[in-house]
């Protein structure tokens, strides 16, 4: 499954990172933390987050992370999303918190 297989099924919006819309997903993973994301996520899963900072991208391209959800509808700062451009990371947003977003993720890659 690629980024753009779940954009219209989860109702994201592409915030930035277009040139990385066909990264494989090969899962997802949940956290807030920084340092638990460097020590746990996994090559080519989806981050599902509330930060909005450039250090995501930072951590995101050092696990070769496919995608980042932003919840809740919050907006990256501006640095975050040049980073997500220059690193290839599509940066997504969803309305939705992270409990909803992430179930629904979770449904959809199970049906894979």
């Amino acid at each position: 499954m690629k980024i753009t297989d779940i954009l219209t099924e989860l109702d994201l919006k592409i915030i930035s990172g277009h040139k990385g819309l066909s990264n494989e997903i090969t899962g997802g993973y949940v956290s807030d933390l920084l340092s638990d994301v460097i020590g746990n996520a996994k090559e080519g899963q989806v981050w599902i987050t509330l930060q909005t900072h450039q250090n995501i991208i930072a951590v995101g391209s050092l696990k070769d992370i496919s995608a980042i959800i932003i919840v809740k509808g919050f907006v990256p700062e501006t640095a975050t999303i040049e980073k997500s451009n220059i690193e290839n990371i599509p940066l997504l947003s969803t309305e939705l918190d992270t409990f909803n977003i992430t179930g629904r993720l979770f449904e959809l890659l199970q049906k894979e």
